[in-house]
């Protein structure tokens, strides 16, 4: 049966935090209202200052209150791929009503059953997936209940995340007043709202550009084959510019917004713009060119790690290609440069929805479009599972199992955070001074060689 009702979705990305509340109408999906405040308390994607999330999530949720002419008690939220681990669940139980029809308590029982393994203490179920419930030995059924049966079965897969990760999310919706209705796994929730069927049967790679984290994820035969998060994003971009051309923060990042061009093939030599440089009382003129190869040398690094991931996990030979979204996806010409460094091709994703046709806001929007779209077995099996957060006593003696990105498709392994640094940002020493007459980009070695230079020796 078709859904109705409002929905909720909020995105606590590393620059911005996005509220979104949209109505279903007979299953189709109607934005109402949206809201959109300056991140604090983040770094890299996670909360450090659960206080100052708390109140920038207040300022999106009221924004998004009085666009959509409501009162917002609880929220969708979704948490990122950082440590995110996935495995296979089984259960089984005997079906207990007089009637031997499956029932709902039918379906509580067997998730619970499925659940009933060993897990790490610092780790805690974010989501389970149902695949399919077997009756009586019948198999590949979706929805058993009415089904006359004496035993039933349940497959599915478990994902699970660092615990402090998801309560510092939790806590930071709560101290903002706020209830928090389901966690949603990111790269799920863009692998079903961005990706069509066969792009997901078939493999295709979702590339996330956000502000301090940039996300590659591999889905194939509907499910999530790999994940990997590097360190790096937009406000790396912005650190650049900052730090090359001895200008603010704020400045560099209105650069990026206003002049920013990802390919230095597109960007113009005779194109000029005041730049309010320290150290200098009069503005000082950069030309386009100039910008574009600081932002190039940073998104070629980035590009460069992506590339090296896909090729470990042949990522590279999905025939979907590559879907581009994120904030940092918006700048011109970012599509072209991913196509020619990452050797496959790459599209953009950009909503169609009105007024957010930008790829900044496809996590809120798929937040969204995954809990309202979710069928009823998929809900039961989800409130099934958060009162069996705790499955049972934990095994110390075992390790949480981060596995590197592996050679071939068809598990369910995830690509290890362990190359995850807190701030991968070392500041490069800037070797051209910005001057009255700069920037003279024929004169001596080309600045993307002396960025590249000065980056490079951060990963060596």
């Amino acid at each position: 049966m078709a859904k109705s009702g409002l929905y909720t979705g909020l995105d606590i990305g590393t620059s911005t935090i996005k509220v979104l509340v949209a109505e279903y109408v007979s299953g189709e999906m109607n934005i109402i209202g949206v809201g959109n405040a300056k991140s604090d308390g983040l770094k890299n994607g996670t909360i450090v200052d659960i206080e100052k999330v708390a109140q920038a999530i207040r300022k999106a949720v009221n924004a998004a209150e009085e666009r959509a002419g409501i009162q917002i008690t609880g929220l969708n939220v979704s948490v990122p791929a950082n440590r995110l681990e996935v495995e296979a669940c089984q259960g089984m139980v005997t079906i207990n009503s007089e009637s031997k029809e499956v029932v709902e308590s039918d379906i509580n029982q067997v998730v619970s059953s499925a659940l009933m393994r060993g897990m790490m203490p610092e780790r805690e179920i974010i989501a389970v997936e149902p695949k399919e419930f077997t009756v009586d030995g019948f198999s590949g059924i979706s929805d058993p209940r009415g089904m006359f049966g004496v035993r039933l079965e349940m497959k599915g897969l478990v994902y699970t995340g660092p615990k402090t990760l998801v309560h510092n999310i939790r806590r930071a919706v709560e101290r903002a007043g706020l209830n928090v209705d389901n966690i949603v796994i990111a790269p799920l929730a863009l692998a079903h709202h961005v990706l069509n069927e066969g792009e997901r049967e078939f493999g295709t790679v979702i590339l996330d550009l956000g502000a301090g984290q940039t996300t590659v994820t591999a889905v194939r035969d509907q499910e999530l084959q790999f994940a990997h998060i590097i360190a790096e994003g937009g406000d790396y971009i912005t650190k650049d510019i900052s730090t090359v051309l001895n200008t603010s923060l704020e400045q560099a990042d209105n650069l990026k917004l206003n002049y920013g061009e990802a390919s230095t093939e597109r960007a113009s030599k005779e194109e000029k713009f005041p730049v309010d440089v320290v150290g200098h009382t009069e503005p000082v003129e950069i030309t386009e060119f100039y910008l574009s190869q600081v932002i190039e040398a940073r998104l070629t690094q980035i590009f460069t790690r992506v590339r090296q991931d896909l090729e470990r996990s042949r990522g590279l030979d999905l025939p979907g290609g590559i879907v581009l979204l994120g904030g940092a996806a918006a700048m011109p010409g970012i599509t072209e440069l991913a196509t020619k460094l990452i050797g496959t091709n790459v599209r953009l994703y950009v909503p169609n929805e009105m007024g957010l046709r930008n790829p900044t806001f496809a996590q809120v929007i798929s937040i969204v479009d995954y809990v309202g779209s979710r069928s009823d077995i998929e809900v039961l099996v989800t409130q099934a599972a958060a009162g069996n957060v705790i499955y049972t006593e934990p095994i110390p003696e075992a390790a949480p199992k981060y596995i590197e990105p592996v050679a071939t498709f068809g598990d369910t392994s995830f690509g290890s955070s362990d190359s995850v640094i807190d701030d991968p940002y070392v500041a490069p020493t800037p070797q051209v001074q910005p001057q009255a007459n700069l920037p003279k980009e024929e004169k001596g070695p080309g600045i993307v060689d002396r960025v590249r230079n000065i980056f490079g020796g951060m990963f060596d």
